[in-house]
């Protein structure tokens, strides 16, 4: 009984030391791989289209999919992550450009390698190159796994460039999370693609899960969507970190006035363990500070 209880003790004691927000389990066989990340959100208008502008919840799901990244300490595991990603959509203005604003950032307060940024509107081609680079060097022992968070084009034009390079056999090692039927099947254009053109093209080979909508708007207290109500993330705005603070500032940014940023939700998912995110799921997990040691290999 007396090791026992010695045991028991023990195991308070280490529970005590470990804080709970850290205590995560990541899902989909991720182990510290790479991730790469692609979001809409456009602010330019795109006058050729029927909705002009993006949906703004990447305004502040950027930050706060890299804020899940960086309280993990894995800022150096973030190997693409491209914006704006409407192809054939106007570039704006630096000052107007949302989702710049955004990446530069969490460049800034979380030390995210700058040159894995890309704007599709303004280094289209730069950015469809990097994410076919990172696609084509994937391997069984060094998988990618790719957060759909934006629409299907311009990752189908990164697939069609990673079978040009001869390198088809590596999207078996893409896995690609998704969680948004209108990201999957949305084409702003004629010719443009879905995710079911997409895994056609690559011989279904990408790995592939959706997980529940990360929205649930009648429902403030539950995901990444709570409608007009911004109380539930207030403990941003009164946070003491001024880097919280600023991620406020971007959740508040949203043109329609909504509090949406479910996009990252999928790499709650992933990097947690957990696809029933809330805002105090995420309160408890940022906790006192975002700032963590960037893990070595």
């Amino acid at each position: 009984m007396r090791v026992s209880i010695t045991k028991y003790c023990l195991a308070l004691f280490f529970l005590v030391l470990i804080p709970s927000s850290l205590c995560v389990a990541q899902s989909w066989g991720y182990n510290h791989n790479r991730i790469a990340m692609s979001f809409d959100g456009n602010s330019a208008p795109d006058k050729d289209y029927k909705w002009p502008t993006g949906d703004p919840d990447d305004w502040g799901a950027l930050p706060a999919s890299c804020a899940i990244m960086a309280k993990l300490g894995l800022q150096n595991k973030l190997v693409h992550c491209s914006y704006n990603n409407f192809i054939d959509a106007p570039a704006g203005p630096d000052s107007q450009n949302q989702l710049k604003i955004s990446a530069d950032g969490v460049i800034k307060y979380w030390g995210f390698d700058r040159q894995v940024f890309f704007d599709v509107t303004q280094q289209k081609q730069q950015a469809i190159g990097s994410l076919a680079t990172e696609m084509g060097k994937s391997t069984d022992s060094d998988p990618l796994y790719f957060i759909h968070a934006g629409l299907s084009e311009f990752v189908y034009l990164a697939v069609e460039d990673v079978i040009r390079r001869g390198k088809a056999e590596s999207l078996s090692h893409v896995h690609l999370v998704s969680h948004s039927a209108f990201n999957e099947n949305e084409r702003r254009r004629s010719n443009h693609h879905t995710w079911k053109d997409i895994q056609e093209l690559s011989g279904n080979r990408i790995q592939y899960v959706k997980i529940k909508d990360q929205n649930h708007k009648e429902d403030p207290n539950h995901l990444w969507h709570s409608g007009k109500d911004f109380s539930v993330w207030h403990w941003m705005r009164d946070h003491p970190e001024p880097d919280i603070q600023w991620m406020y500032s971007r959740v508040i940014a949203h043109r329609g006035h909504v509090a949406d940023i479910s996009d990252c939700g999928m790499l709650f998912y992933l990097l947690v363990g957990d696809e029933d995110g809330s805002p105090t799921k995420f309160r408890d997990f940022i906790g006192k500070q975002i700032s963590s040691p960037i893990q070595s290999e």
